[in-house]
């Protein structure tokens, strides 16, 4: 019986689960509780909760913006969100985001399954959310921020977890199991402080936001980018040699934008980026070789222009120990799926990226990390990605492809402009991610330790 996980429960705690759970796992991984506090279930503490629309989405902006389950990131949901969905006036009102509420992920892979966030209506866009999520509204005596919290801090995704259930190809958590889950109702003093420090980061991020947007301007003043202009007109006459020379007969690759980009390049000093950094790329070892313990590994999925999402898979350190880890100043470039991401390592990094994601080492010391990294994200880019990465289901962007990417060299006064707009963006976001890890971990001090503890760490 060594190493076993055993625990004795009464029948009648069975029964009365309202799944009628007889997994052991689900008895033998109850969360840690204090007993000087007092819990209650949190479907005993919700206004109402509601299952999102289930509608088909567009990438043509046409109709309003629906969040998606993987546009939840630190607890928070996305300032901006990739697809909309064109749906009824009666849909909009029974299905329209209000300020501070709890958007909870129902299914999706077991590491993504009950990221919780919260939605903060920062602008005057009214937006909606799928059906993978489910919105949940509390009463007074939880208040938003704090739920988010909890549902987010080691103690509600474990019971998030063991309430999941596994199938091939995805997770589930019902979310009247979710109703289930017994939450401590913390005093009204400490929720108000984690309330604040969400509060707090989320206008910290709009901030970052509102600078790194300003970066991003001076870029188009400077290389003059109109893009309006550029899509105006849709039909190009190529001759057969074009075809021939590149191999490509998808009208998309010859859509005059891509000529009206390179046309303003040409009147600036450019370089190729084969030239302007070293390329290497990582390893994909497949699903078989993940497991739970180890060296984060790093997929696509995780990462953006902000930096990595937290992950649940790893690699063993005795079979993967050898491979190329990120290093301080590194650009990661994802090149398959969502093409085109590009994030400047800020210190050298204990994990492992994905073969889709490629390793960029500047050796050309008149570009500047951060303005190439700002450049590798912006339109300029995006539109070469675009154009090489298209005509399949899956984009995917070969590296022959990306080393012929064409690269503006601006002066060094503007890109040290622009890395000083990017680095007080990137200053910001920290900050913001900061304040909620210090709402999590409070919350996770009142659990193992008491209320006034958590009150101290967030004085």
């Amino acid at each position: 019986m060594e190493g076993l996980e055993i625990k004795e429960k009464k029948l009648y705690e069975v029964l009365s689960n309202k799944d009628f759970r007889i997994d052991s796992s689900f008895y033998t991984k109850e969360p840690k509780k204090n007993p000087d506090l007092i819990y209650a279930k949190i479907g005993e503490h919700l206004i109402s909760s509601q299952y999102g629309i289930s509608i088909e989405m567009n990438t043509d902006s046409v109709g309003y913006p629906i969040y998606r389950m993987n546009e939840i990131h630190d607890m928070l949901c996305d300032l901006d969100v990739d697809k909309c969905a064109d749906i009824t006036q009666a849909e909009y009102d029974r299905f329209v985001l209000k300020d501070r509420d709890v958007l909870f992920n129902r299914t999706n892979s077991f590491e993504w399954v009950g990221r919780t966030g919260i939605y903060y209506q920062n602008d005057d866009i009214q937006r909606t959310f799928a059906s993978y999520l489910v919105r949940l509204n509390p009463k007074d005596s939880i208040l938003p921020e704090y739920l988010c919290a909890y549902l987010n801090c080691k103690y509600g995704e474990w019971d998030v977890k063991r309430r999941a259930r596994q199938s091939i190809n995805q997770t589930n958590v019902n979310p009247e199991e979710v109703k289930e889950i017994e939450i401590p109702i913390l005093d009204v003093d400490l929720q108000q402080k984690i309330q604040e420090c969400f509060m707090r980061a989320n206008s910290l991020r709009v901030l970052s936001k509102t600078i790194y947007s300003e970066a991003e301007l001076i870029l188009h003043e400077e290389l003059d980018i109109d893009l309006s202009a550029m899509v105006s007109t849709t039909v190009a006459q190529k001759r057969f040699s074009d075809f021939v020379n590149c191999g490509r007969l998808d009208a998309e690759y010859y859509q005059p934008k891509y000529d009206g980009l390179f046309s303003r390049l040409s009147k600036f000093e450019t370089k190729r980026l084969g030239d302007i950094v070293q390329i290497r790329k990582s390893i994909e070892p497949g699903s078989e070789a993940y497991q739970n313990k180890g060296i984060p590994f790093i997929r696509v999925s995780n990462l953006s222009k902000f930096g990595f999402s937290d992950t649940e898979i790893h690699l063993s350190p005795d079979e993967y120990g050898d491979v190329i880890r990120p290093k301080q100043n590194t650009i990661l470039l994802s090149k398959d799926g969502s093409v085109g991401i590009a994030y400047k390592v800020e210190q050298d990094m204990n994990v492992i990226t994905s073969g889709a994601i490629l390793h960029l080492t500047i050796t050309d010391d008149e570009f500047m990390p951060d303005y190439l990294t700002l450049v590798l994200n912006s339109v300029i880019v995006g539109m070469q990605a675009e154009r090489d990465a298209g005509g399949s289901i899956i984009q995917h962007w070969k590296p022959s492809e990306i080393e012929n990417v064409i690269i503006p060299k601006l002066s060094k006064e503007i890109q040290q402009e622009i890395t000083n707009k990017v680095k007080e963006s990137f200053a910001l976001r920290r900050e913001s991610k900061r304040l909620l890890n210090l709402a999590k971990t409070a919350v996770e001090t009142a659990i193992e330790q008491d209320e006034s503890a958590a009150m101290e760490l967030l004085n």
